[in-house]
């Protein structure tokens, strides 16, 4: 097929500069492929971990429920921390065995999970809890202090009223009834401002150290 001058010109002037900047234009283009195909590929990745880590998480939650071992528990867990670490999966699975093994008398295995989050975890909310649960396996065996410190510890304002709460019981376990007093009273007026329920145990708890002082 014959082409007009016009036309000729234009197809020698598109073959000059693709002689010119073809090559660049093809790595410009593998580049992007390869982008788009390894964010895809990124994608799936990401996908496909969470899913086993909910995967992980289901099975230990049905070993809880059925009252599995601790053994089996603490294994179904041990895969969770180690594999999917980063997910939020593992920090509630770990929040779940502690209670778990604390349920069945295993307070070393519980206080361990408890500390994997408080090492771990991103979120804040999560370790608040651990922190609580953690002090208060430390006041059933008597780890006073180490109690108070980790509830003097930074947290977050919603769990003032019961970290104070915890607090009392501790200084009445510890024999300090004015400090237990002023701990309960600090969690009446947290639980007071939100209107809770449990406003009126912890008075409960106020009015006994009030008569035992």
């Amino acid at each position: 097929m014959a082409y007009n001058p016009e036309e000729q010109e234009k197809i020698e002037g598109l073959k000059a500069w693709w002689s010119a900047h073809g090559s660049s234009v093809i790595i410009i283009l593998s580049t992007m492929i390869a982008v788009m195909a390894g964010m895809q590929a990124w994608k799936y990745y990401h996908k496909q971990q969470a899913q086993q880590a909910a995967d992980l998480f289901a099975v230990l939650q049905q070993q809880i429920d059925k009252g599995g071992s601790s053994e089996k528990i603490n294994d179904a867990l041990h895969l969770l921390t180690t594999g999917f670490s980063e997910s939020g999966y593992a920090s509630r699975a770990a929040l779940m065995a502690a209670q778990a093994n604390k349920n069945l008398g295993n307070l070393s295995e519980a206080k361990a999970k408890l500390q994997w989050i408080l090492d771990h975890a991103k979120e804040s909310e999560i370790k608040d809890i651990a922190k609580l649960r953690l002090a208060g396996i430390l006041l059933d065996e008597k780890k006073f202090d180490e109690a108070l410190r980790l509830l003097n510890s930074q947290h977050s304002e919603s769990f003032s009223g019961l970290y104070a709460d915890l607090k009392g019981d501790i200084y009445v376990a510890a024999g300090k009834p004015n400090e237990a007093s002023a701990a309960y009273q600090k969690a009446y007026d947290r639980f007071s401002m939100s209107k809770s329920n449990y406003m009126n145990l912890v008075q409960m708890k106020l009015d006994a150290v009030k008569v035992s002082k």
